[in-house]
């Protein structure tokens, strides 16, 4: 079986749903704006991993279907299975949701950028910018803008005696 790619906002919204007890993927709790939502919904329908339901609880609607009313989006099995969850439902829930590896594109400045502060030590804004070539302020903006806000990663910082703020991920 071939191993299923997914982008960041698809391992963000898949594990969310997949956390809830009923698999619902609304409401979406990923930061994403505009159309991104749909899109991301319309490639996991696409691969088979979400499907379309009758929605019960309006608030959770994908779209109205003339024949089927409104409609839901719920995951399949294969969405279990590719983020690696087992039916070990007799476990005791786990306390935090589960998330998805997150995966950049390889050879980007943005997987340069998480490598750094997934490092041992993290990194400050000046050693990323000579990594980079980005100007401080690009620097911060991907942090709080794709970092934490499109991906869902927490950065955390430091002052770090003889090194200045240091900025950091958690290592997977």
């Amino acid at each position: 079986m071939t191993q299923i790619q997914l982008s960041d906002a698809q391992a963000v919204i898949l594990s969310t749903a997949c956390a809830r007890e009923d698999g619902a993927v609304f409401p979406v709790t990923a930061s994403l704006k505009g159309g991104a939502v749909g899109n991301v919904c319309k490639s996991l329908l696409k691969l088979g991993l979400i499907e379309e339901i009758p929605a019960a609880d309006l608030n959770t609607v994908y779209r109205h279907d003339e024949e089927r009313g409104p409609i839901t989006l719920h995951t399949t099995p294969l969405a279990y299975s590719t983020l690696g969850i087992t039916d070990g439902q007799d476990e005791t829930p786990p306390a935090e949701t589960p998330t998805a590896p997150v995966r950049a594109r390889k050879g980007t400045k943005q997987e340069t950028l998480i490598e750094m502060l997934r490092a041992e030590g993290g990194a400050t804004i000046d050693e990323i910018v000579e990594a980079t070539g980005w100007q401080p302020h690009t620097v911060r903006g991907a942090m709080s803008g794709a970092l934490k806000k499109k991906l869902g990663l927490e950065v955390t910082s430091e002052k770090v005696e003889g090194r200045g703020r240091v900025y950091s991920l958690p290592r997977d």
